[in-house]
């Protein structure tokens, strides 16, 4: 049985400052739990319904309804695992990197890391505004991607100034992308979902770029960040 220690710990770690205080965080789903355990990350305690063969140490065996105390699912999905926050590496500056503006909705920000992963991007810069990757629905939404993409929390004004590479920044009036010689290298902002990019990470950007709207009536008042981040990558790596 669980302890009410461990149940404790699990259901604390659903919340930014108890992941920070503990260093861990909660993964849960076979194939997703599989993905990380191929990883350099940490595995701290892995709990299952079942027996599945996952080559985990320390599995723990526990019944549907101990898994569904601890689940932060609705439909609690046969395991949970807990692993170790890694410490990020520094950014590298070698190739193109996504920057992200105040982005709050975690399913936005899991998505943007499976986009990075995608299409290659090695390095994401976060303000520190963003939302925590670590939060459960971030992980969900990565489907595994997190461990394949370095993700840095900065003062984004700060890295920005400092990077010494062009700035590139979604805005809906910006020049058309599919006019645009795009480089290799540098550095692709997108911003908050209901705001945009801020003021202040504005005045630093050296370029703005815009995805045309085509619909005859364009009502459309903007597209969703995630998309809109697809869109520009797919063409950054055209």
């Amino acid at each position: 049985m669980l302890s009410k220690n461990q149940i404790k710990l699990i259901t604390r770690l659903k919340q930014k400052k108890y992941r920070l205080q503990h260093g861990f965080f909660v993964v849960e789903g076979i194939k997703t739990i599989q993905e990380l355990l191929q990883s350099k990350l940490t595995l701290q305690a892995l709990y299952t319904t079942e027996t599945f063969n996952i080559d985990a140490k320390d599995e723990i065996l526990i019944s549907d309804a101990e898994l569904k105390r601890i689940s932060f699912l609705t439909t609690p999905n046969k395991a949970l695992a807990v692993f170790k926050i890694p410490v990020p590496k520094s950014v590298n500056t070698s190739g193109l990197i996504v920057a992200l503006d105040a982005i709050r909705d975690p399913g936005n920000l899991g998505t943007i890391i499976r986009l990075c992963d995608w299409f290659g991007i090695t390095d994401l810069v976060c303000s520190k505004e963003t939302v925590d990757c670590f939060n459960p629905k971030v992980i969900q939404a990565t489907m595994g991607s997190i461990t394949r993409v370095n993700i840095n929390y900065v003062d984004l004004v700060d890295f920005l100034n400092e990077v010494n590479l062009p700035v590139f920044g979604a805005f809906m009036e910006g020049e058309n992308v599919y006019n645009k010689q795009l480089p290799k290298v540098g550095v692709l902002v997108m911003g908050n979902e209901a705001n945009g990019i801020s003021k202040e990470v504005e005045a630093i950007i050296n370029e703005k770029i815009s995805i045309p709207r085509f619909g005859d009536i364009q009502a459309t008042e903007s597209l969703n960040v995630a998309t809109a981040t697809a869109i520009l990558l797919s063409e950054f790596r055209r």
